[in-house]
């Protein structure tokens, strides 16, 4: 079980992490955030991979839970894939997660240690994965339509969304922005 320190820890890295990515924060940021030394820190976490493992796997498990309620609750294709850019487009609106976590880091691929690229591919792999499924459902209802299989239909919504989300932040924070680009791609699998 999860404690109440070990939980805060995770969530100031995270934001740590939106705003200013893997290799600009240290367990000193965290430490002054969180109100705790940075031994408890490493206790924790014993390296600042293992803390960038644990945020991943975090995002990793509330995304997939996100999607699976998603799909149980709105069970046409074209409405889950609009539901899924409203989710992004709510949090850019309200700044309260104005950014995939997994985007920016997969920005900072290159320089991350192995198992944090592992968990940022891991993540994108399960991402398609889920929109593919949900295109092709569409595709096969014809709820949906594209000159592409659903996996590539998967990948270029993907790309418009995070492409989306770093034009409504060099915006601002601009979700008009990110609005007219998502709705244009959405547009593109409208059945």
């Amino acid at each position: 079980m999860a404690t109440d320190t070990y939980s805060r820890i995770l969530d100031s890295a995270q934001s740590l992490i939106v705003t200013r990515g893997y290799n600009a924060f240290s367990y000193a940021d965290i430490a002054a955030e969180v109100g705790v030394g940075k031994a408890t820190i490493h206790h924790h976490f014993p390296g600042k991979a293992d803390l960038a493992v644990a945020v991943i796997a975090r995002y990793r498990q509330a995304t997939a839970d996100g999607m699976g309620a998603m799909a149980a609750q709105v069970t046409q294709a074209d409405m889950r894939l609009a539901a899924y850019v409203g989710f992004w487009e709510q949090c850019i609106r309200d700044n309260n997660a104005p950014f995939c976590i997994a985007a920016l880091l997969a920005a900072e691929l290159p320089s991350l240690p192995p198992e944090v690229a592992e968990q940022v591919k891991a993540h994108f792999d399960e991402l398609i994965d889920r929109l593919t499924i949900f295109i092709d459902e569409g595709l096969r209802s014809g709820d949906l339509k594209s000159p592409d299989n659903a996996e590539k239909s998967a990948r270029v919504l993907v790309a418009s969304v995070h492409g989306a989300m770093l034009a409504a932040r060099v915006a601002g924070g601009d979700a008009d922005l990110f609005s007219s680009i998502t709705q244009a791609a959405l547009q593109r699998l409208a059945g």
